[in-house]
Order: C-alpha cells, then sequence, then structure tokens
C-alpha cells in the first residue's frame, strides 16, 4: 500500500512536471519509460516464475551447499544475457520507439519531433531492462531463502529517487506550462528527467545484494554454466511464455493506436487512468488471491475439488465487496481526480472519460486474475493461455477499429475496448471452470453481487449529489478550482460513499462483509 501510494505520488509530480492531457512530451516520455517493462516482461517473465525459481529452491534443499553454486551460476548467467540484450535493445532504441508508436498521418501519431524526443528519453530508459532483470532474479533468490522483505520495500527507494529526481527537473526547468510540447528539450531536461527514472530502478536493484549475507548467500561469478537446466524449461513454462507474448504483441498494438491520440488522451493518460484502475485490484484482489490460491492448490492436490469451489466462491465475493463498490466510486469522482492529474477542467474531464471507460470492467477483471489461478492450482497452464487469446484477440480488432475515430476520442475509446475485451475474457473463464469443477457455487455468488452493486448503487448516488455539491462537474466549481479542492472532494465523496456502502449491507445483513472484516482484522492484527 506505501509502493502504491509512493507510486501515485510520483505520477503526480510527473503530470505537474510535463503535463499528461494534451502534453505530446507525456506522451513520448510514456512510450519510452515503458519499453523496458515491456522487453524485460517479454524475455523472463514466465521463465523466472515458471522455472527457475523452483529451481533453485530444489538446489537449495538438494545441495549441500544450500544451494549457492547453483545460485552463483544462475545469477551470473542471468546478469550476463541482460547485459547483452539491455546493449542491443538500447542500440536498438529508435527502432523500438517506432515499433511502440504510429507516425503523424492525418493529423493524429507523433510528430517527428516527439518520436526524436521519445528515442531521446529511450536512450536514458532502456537500460532499465538490465536494473529490472537482477531486482527480480537477486529479489527471488531472497525469497526462496525465505528473507521476504528487502524484495519488498525496495520499490519505494525507487519512487522516493524519481520523485526527488522529478522536484530537481521542475526546479531546474519549470513545470507542465513550458515542459508539455516537444521544442526547448534540451540533452540535459532530457537526462535530468529520463535518467532520474533510470537511477531510481538502479538503486531499487542496489538494494537487494546488502540482505545476501542475511539468507546466508555470497555471490561469486560462476561462468560454468553447464547444469543450470534450462533445457528443461517444462511446458508450463512454455504456456506462460505463449501468454505473454500474446499480451505483449497487443501492448504493442495498443501502444501505437493510443500514440494516434497524442496530444489529446494519448498514451500518458491511458497509462496513469490504468494504474488507478489497477489500485484496488493490486491492493485487494491481489491479497486475498494469494491468500487462497495457497488454500485451492492444496485442495487440488488431494483432488478435492469442493473444497476448491468453496474457496473459489468465497474469495470471488470477498473480492467482489471491495471492487464493485470501487469500481462505482471511481466512476463518481472520476472527473475531480482527473482534474488532480490536468491543469484544467477540459484535461481533467479527458482523464475522467478514459477511467470511466475502464471502470466498469474491473469486478470481472479481478474475477478473471483469480480464476487464472484455479486452473494453474490444478497446473493447467494451458487453458489460461487460450482465454488470454481470446482477450488479446478481441482487442485488437477493437484497437484497430479504433483507429478510425478522430483523435479527441481514440483514449476514451481504447479504455472502452480493454474492457469489452477483459469483461468477455471473464465470461468465457467463468464458463470454463465451472464446467472443470463441475459448478462454482453461481446462485451464492450471483445473490452476493446483487447485493453489492445495489448497495454500491445507493452510494454512488449519494457520492454523486456531495460530487456536485462541490462542483466536481461543472467548469467552475470549487473541485476543479486546484489540485487541492479536487483532493478534497474526492476525500469527502469517498469517504460518504464507504460508509453508505457498508451501512447498506449491514441491512441486507450480507454474510461477505462480516468473512471481509474478520480477514482485515487478522492481517492488522500481526
Amino acid at each position: 500500500m506505501i509502493s502504491r501510494l509512493l507510486g501515485f505520488a510520483k505520477t503526480f509530480v510527473l503530470a505537474y512536471a510535463i503535463g499528461q492531457a494534451n502534453s505530446r512530451s507525456a506522451d513520448a516520455f510514456a512510450v519510452s519509460n515503458q519499453l523496458p517493462n515491456n522487453i524485460y516482461a517479454l524475455i523472463a517473465g514466465g521463465l523466472l516464475s515458471a522455472v527457475l525459481i523452483p529451481q533453485i529452491v530444489r538446489s537449495m534443499s538438494q545441495n549441500g551447499d544450500g544451494g549457492r553454486a547453483y545460485v552463483n551460476k544462475i545469477v551470473t548467467l542471468g546478469g550476463s544475457v541482460f547485459v547483452v540484450i539491455t546493449i542491443i535493445a538500447t542500440l536498438l532504441a529508435p527502432l523500438l520507439v517506432r515499433l511502440y508508436s504510429a507516425q503523424a498521418q492525418d493529423g493524429k501519431g507523433f510528430s517527428p519531433a516527439a518520436t526524436d524526443l521519445a528515442v531521446a528519453f529511450a536512450f536514458w530508459c532502456l537500460p532499465q531492462i538490465l536494473f529490472y532483470a537482477i531486482y527480480s532474479l537477486l529479489g527471488e533468490v531472497l525469497n526462496a531463502k525465505q528473507v521476504f522483505g528487502p524484495f519488498t520495500w525496495a520499490p519505494l527507494i525507487n519512487n522516493v529517487i524519481a520523485i526527488s529526481g522529478l522536484v530537481v527537473f521542475i526546479a531546474m526547468f519549470g513545470n507542465r506550462a513550458v515542459n508539455s510540447g516537444t521544442d526547448d528539450w534540451t540533452p540535459l531536461k532530457i537526462a535530468v528527467l529520463a535518467g532520474s527514472a533510470s537511477l531510481g530502478v538502479l538503486a531499487q536493484a542496489a538494494f537487494l545484494p546488502f540482505f545476501w549475507k542475511r539468507a546466508g548467500l555470497t555471490f561469486r561469478p560462476d561462468f560454468r554454466w553447464r547444469g543450470v537446466g534450462l533445457k528443461a524449461t517444462g511446458t508450463a513454462a512454455g504456456w506462460l511464455f505463449a501468454m505473454i507474448l500474446v499480451t505483449q504483441l497487443a501492448g504493442i498494438v495498443q501502444s501505437r493506436v493510443a500514440s494516434l491520440g497524442s496530444g489529446n488522451a494519448g498514451n500518458a493518460v491511458l497509462q496513469n487512468a490504468w494504474l488507478l484502475f489497477m489500485l484496488p485490484h493490486s491492493i485487494i484482489a491481489v491479497s486475498i488471491a494469494t491468500a487462497y490460491f495457497t488454500r485451492m492448490s492444496h485442495d487440488a492436490e488431494r483432488g478435492d475439488l469442493a473444497a476448491v469451489r468453496r474457496n473459489l466462491s468465497l474469495s470471488l465475493r470477498i473480492v467482489g465487496l471491495f471492487t464493485v463498490f470501487s469500481s462505482v466510486a471511481l466512476m463518481v469522482v472520476a472527473a475531480p481526480f482527473g482534474r488532480m492529474f490536468a491543469a484544467d477542467f477540459d484535461g481533467a474531464f479527458s482523464i475522467g472519460a478514459v477511467l470511466l471507460a475502464y471502470m466498469p470492467g474491473l469486478v470481472l477483471f479481478s474475477m478473471l486474475f483469480i480464476i487464472q489461478r484455479v486452473f494453474w492450482a490444478m497446473h493447467d497452464h494451458r487453458t489460461p493461455f487460450f482465454m488470454q487469446l481470446v482477450q488479446s484477440v478481441l482487442f485488437v480488432i477493437g484497437a484497430l477499429a479504433v483507429t478510425l475515430l478522430p483523435g479527441n476520442i481514440i483514449g476514451l475509446s481504447l479504455a472502452a475496448c480493454t474492457t469489452i475485451a477483459g469483461s468477455a475474457q471473464t465470461i468465457v473463464a467463468l464458463v470454463v471452470v465451472r464446467r472443470r469443477l463441475d459448478g462454482i457455487e453461481g446462485r451464492i455468488i450471483a445473490r452476493s453481487h446483487l447485493q453489492f452493486v445495489i448497495a454500491a448503487v445507493v452510494a454512488g448516488v449519494v457520492g454523486f449529489l456531495v460530487t456536485t455539491f462541490f462542483g466536481g462537474y461543472s467548469r467552475t466549481g470549487f473541485a476543479m478550482s486546484d489540485f487541492t479542492s479536487a483532493f478534497i472532494t474526492v476525500v469527502l465523496a469517498g469517504a460518504v460513499m464507504v460508509a453508505v456502502y457498508f451501512a447498506v449491507l449491514v441491512v441486507v445483513k450480507n454474510a461477505e462483509v462480516r468473512s471481509a472484516l474478520d480477514l482485515v482484522r487478522a492481517r492488522l492484527g500481526r
């Protein structure tokens, strides 16, 4: 939660520095700063999670040295491979930027100046590939040794350094009023903005080696890579890699189409609206799903499908308790929330509209996250791949259709395509998992979600009245006057909606409220 809050603080400062909606420099930076994540996820995402880490754990238990020799080989190999990949990717920066962005045509897309700026940013950002790889590799080794803290807290260092770099940038070069265009970007200006972002990721990776002694490890480079076991990647890694590949290909299409909206609601707006969309999911759904994934894995190992059904049903209902409310509440305050990022009313509504298009898909998105883990608990990585294929194909078809629309509604339309395609994927997943488990307590899940929706709508109506009172939808309203006013409006409307929502659920005697409160109380107690 602290990491997410600092991440949003970084996003706010970045928006103040170079703008967001109607900012071509923000779109250029968004494309370039996302490249390292995309390339790293494509190359190593499935491999690290599905293959290397289980092998590290196995080596620690089977080898007399506690797995030290194997870890040294893996870290040396991973570091060497990603040094080469990072150098190649950095040299290919112009090609990668053009792959992920559409060039100007018919008044839409990146202008030559915006492309040049994005390439300049990319030269500074692409070294993050190596830093992300080292962070993930070292962090997973520490996790395998039951040392969890450093991996969890390291991203906070990243955010603090990135925010500090942005503050320095603003002090040296001013705010979005002078930095939203593509002119006047000197090498020093580019270096301070993009360099501080990469410095944060470097610090995030460099933080972890200080804890190796605590884990009983010492690192010595070992280039004798025989016996590492990379040939035996296994079918699980293959299906995971295929799923990541399909996702990344759809991501390229999204980035290119979003760049057609540059100067309106483009890449920067879509990325930051997605961050807000993911906030309730990452804090609530991921935490709950992780706990229930462990339970369902043990149930599946015993062949107890009835227990898997019960845990799936309960986890879907507890997550729905929070995500249904979050979806409605964030739709109500979308415009004031947009004003916290934007400099004016038009920018706020542009951001709010994109957020509004994303939010209806939140409930089903979190459901999908849990359902995928049912298949993984049953050692089935093939079915989630085909479910992802459904989503990606639908999204690409919709995104290509969006290219025919005017530039000022491309961001909004892409967000709507994401919601539609993701919802279709979850519906398919529900049908498949129901057949696999011979039922999923559908009536109980539907009844609970109906109660959530009724309570959320009542809370949403009250929140709408509060937001309207503060002028959240008016060009001259209090909520739209500045960042502080928008923040006050969001907090007050949110607090009122929380109170009304849970009050309604208590009145209708919803069972999940007690389960959720018990879970939260147990977490806070620890």
